[in-house]
């Protein structure tokens, strides 16, 4: 079965050039999602679910069907483990390809990449910071309420819900300090 999808967009908003897009294609049905926004994609989420081996998604483009280069990954892994394949028109790459498989791993490629990128550029940021003598991680909590909590604890009068109401030093801090 080939099955067409499409969502409203900022360049689309009636969804009419997909739609043209996907009627020269000879799709066995069209699935038109209510709303462009990336939450509760309700019509691809039933879509997804129900597709089938050798069955075809057609969109017209990336954005179509995926919010992030993540998000893309894990719907083409997911269709894939189906047994089914996508088609992007305006990027010229179906899956059911041997080239479209090498897209998918391409993907998953620069998917990592970012990851590295980011990961890197964040151990930069703290050594630099480290260097000019500023703390990272989350700020500390003041010593007096530390010491207050403490001392609260120890005296056995107060509960931990008590401790954390007069300090707001949370179980998991105080046993920090504690274990410390």
């Amino acid at each position: 079965m080939i099955i067409g999808y499409m969502r409203p967009y900022e360049g689309d908003i009636n969804c009419k050039n997909q739609e043209l897009s996907l009627q020269k294609i000879p799709c066995d049905t069209i699935i038109k999602e209510e709303h462009g926004s990336a939450k509760k994609r309700v019509q691809l989420a039933n879509l997804i679910d129900s597709l089938l081996a050798n069955d075809q998604l057609v969109v017209k483009r990336f954005f179509t069907l995926a919010d992030s280069t993540r998000h893309l990954l894990e719907l083409l892994e997911t269709i894939q483990e189906k047994g089914a394949y996508v088609q992007f028109l305006d990027e010229d790459i179906d899956t059911s390809s041997s080239n479209g498989k090498v897209f998918i791993h391409t993907v998953k490629h620069l998917l990592d990449f970012q990851s590295d990128v980011i990961s890197e550029r964040t151990k930069q940021g703290v050594s630099r910071a480290k260097k000019k003598g500023i703390s990272t991680g989350r700020p500390r909590k003041p010593d007096e309420n530390v010491k207050k909590a403490i001392e609260m604890y120890q005296s056995k009068n107060y509960t931990l819900a008590d401790i954390k109401e007069k300090t707001g030093i949370s179980k998991s801090t105080l046993y920090r300090y504690l274990e410390g």
